[in-house]
């Protein structure tokens, strides 16, 4: 709550919003959360968080609000853009977590690939790693 009250741009994302979009089994032992590039973050001895920067061009794609206790919110990055991010960074965090995400993800019902390929499109990092995936999965 105190990073959402002094940073409003702060955004949950990679593991700890694939856990809050339940695409994995894996509990995060620490708040994944994304600042623009160029913003500093936060010192807050008391909660392990990993700040990430990420580009400040692509920062509000598909991005909402998480509630939080006492009326405050936290920015949250969707489930398609969290994967996206998952296969744009599989160098940080493997693609087998990417992977997976992506397979449970196909699993729900009113998930769109097509979307999900348009949406890489603004990450071009991550566009042929997933439509890899995506071509192989389906």
């Amino acid at each position: 709550m105190a990073i959402a009250a002094k940073r409003p741009q702060a955004t949950l994302c990679l593991l700890t919003a694939l856990s809050i979009h339940d695409l994995t089994d894996e509990i995060p032992t620490r708040s994944n959360i994304a600042i623009p590039r160029g913003t500093k973050p936060l010192s807050i001895w008391s909660a392990p968080i990993t700040w990430h920067h990420f580009d400040t061009a692509t920062f509000d794609i598909d991005r909402t609000e998480y509630a939080l206790p006492a009326g405050r919110a936290i920015g949250l990055y969707s489930a398609e853009r969290t994967i996206i991010d998952l296969f744009r960074l599989s160098h940080e965090w493997g693609s087998d977590l990417a992977v997976d995400a992506l397979k449970r993800w196909l699993r729900a019902r009113g998930n769109s690939p097509s979307r999900l390929l348009t949406m890489a499109k603004r990450f071009p990092k991550a566009k042929p790693a997933l439509q890899n995936a995506l071509e192989i999965l389906l």
